[in-house]
């Protein structure tokens, strides 16, 4: 596996733990979803777009390096 590869893989299985745990935290309920899902949801938001951002950017980098 390449490099560029693995910071993908990286990325979205950051994304996926992200919404898993949001997912998870929504179906309990209780005090600790009231207190904290809107801050699950900002960190998934964060991380769409930072996965987002290396997608783009390893598909600039591969275009531009043949």
């Amino acid at each position: 596996m390449q490099f560029d590869q693995l910071i993908l893989v990286v990325a979205l299985c950051a994304v996926v733990a992200i919404l898993f745990w949001g997912v998870v935290t929504m179906s309990r309920g209780g005090t600790y979803n009231v207190k904290n899902s809107n801050r699950i949801m900002r960190f998934r938001i964060v991380f769409q777009a930072l996965a987002l951002l290396i997608i783009m950017g390893l598909m600039w980098f591969r275009q531009n390096a043949n």
